[in-house]
């Protein structure tokens, strides 16, 4: 059974905190580690990994497909971020409905959360929004630009023109959540609710990780929006070191949000 809440706080935008590992996060928070939860046995965290550990954060990786369990809380966590993967959010597997389950607790907690991809349909699944392929069986494999709203420019300024994109669904936008940024064919690229984050995108793929998929998902280019595989690497050139800078900003204030709870109790 699956426990959803709208309650998010601190609705209000405002811009993200800025944070060095040695200033405004002690030793001990710098300490924590973060929960990554992967969905393949080959996968890795990436580009959002090599920007925690920057800032001091180990990372407790898991892959709940494989057996690994998930914690009861976060309280020894600094966050969690739940990558993407072929898998729909959509699909039966037990695991995949232990995670959509499972991110109740960030939510609850107030705790940093960040949903890549899939992990973005599963934390717009677990509140209550739908995920689904495109009306038109469109697909985005390869570069495509997003805009950001007002509420997203508020929150982290300088978003790149174009993100790297692989899939084949979408969502919508959850009821109460705030949409940070907006795309063509699927409209919905970015939101917040409270602490936790979805991102349609992929900020994570290193240009390794980059040759890894358009050469093991060449068959997906042959659907209908997908760009070519020269054109993901002529298209990085561009646009990769805008994101890369939009993503080290945003991780750096998404990891400085702090419970509203125990904000008050300080």
């Amino acid at each position: 059974m699956s426990l959803r809440t709208d309650r998010f706080g601190g609705a209000e935008v405002v811009p993200f905190p800025r944070r060095t590992p040695g200033a405004a996060a002690s030793a001990s928070e710098a300490r924590l580690p973060v929960l990554i939860v992967l969905h393949q046995e080959s996968s890795t965290p990436g580009r959002v990994g090599n920007a925690l550990r920057a800032l001091g954060h180990r990372l407790d990786i898991r892959r709940p497909r494989f057996g690994d369990p998930l914690p009861e809380t976060l309280d020894q966590h600094a966050g969690a971020v739940f990558f993407g993967g072929p898998m729909s959010a959509n699909d039966s597997d037990d695991y995949i409905r232990r995670e959509i389950d499972w991110i109740e607790i960030p939510l609850r907690e107030q705790r940093p959360f960040l949903g890549i991809c899939l992990g973005a349909q599963m934390l717009a699944m677990q509140l209550g929004a739908r995920v689904a392929p495109h009306a038109d069986a469109l697909t985005q494999i390869g570069y495509y630009p997003i805009r950001p709203t007002a509420a997203g420019h508020a929150l982290c300024p300088d978003w790149p023109e174009q993100v790297y994109h692989w899939h084949r669904e979408g969502f919508e936008l959850p009821v109460g959540a705030e949409q940070l940024a907006e795309g063509d064919n699927f409209p919905v690229q970015a939101f917040r609710a409270g602490n936790a984050f979805g991102v349609q995108f992929h900020p994570d793929v290193t240009y390794a990780m980059m040759h890894c998929w358009t050469t093991r998902g060449y068959d997906g280019f042959s659907a209908p929006g997908a760009r070519q595989r020269h054109h993901h690497f002529a298209d990085r050139a561009v646009y990769d070191f805008a994101e890369r800078a939009w993503l080290d900003h945003f991780i750096n204030g998404w990891l400085a949000r702090r419970p509203v709870l125990a904000q008050a109790a300080e």
